[in-house]
């Protein structure tokens, strides 16, 4: 029973915000030029499989907390399979936030020197 609960806190704290900051970021491609035409396709690859990557997260945490909230109300011992899913949302999870989920942190500017050069 309290698994159920452990279970729908860990999807709560770690994937659904990862869902929604890698989100935010699938746009992001830093260090590629979208103009060069020898440089698009790597930036549409780059996104399809970020936008893979964000849909198979979801359909994880949405199998996750559907089986949960069901064993949790109905009373009844979750399959194994629950366990597995939980674990491969947990570990896509973190590859959203390592990669492309985080925030960029511009380089600060050089202050200009005084004196004259």
């Amino acid at each position: 029973m309290w698994d159920d609960a452990l279970l729908i806190a860990g999807v709560l704290v770690a994937p659904l915000p990862a869902l929604v900051l890698g989100a935010r970021g699938m746009f992001r491609h830093r260090g590629y030029v979208t103009g060069d035409p020898n440089d698009r396709a790597s930036v549409v690859i780059m996104v399809t499989l970020r936008a893979v990557v964000l849909l198979f997260l979801l359909a994880l945490s949405a199998i996750t907390l559907v089986s949960c909230i069901g064993a949790w109300t109905k009373g009844v011992e979750l399959h194994g399979m629950v366990y597995t899913f939980f674990v491969l949302d947990l570990l896509l999870a973190a590859l959203v936030l390592l990669t492309f989920g985080r925030n960029e942190k511009r380089p600060a500017r050089r202050r200009a020197s005084p004196a004259a050069r």
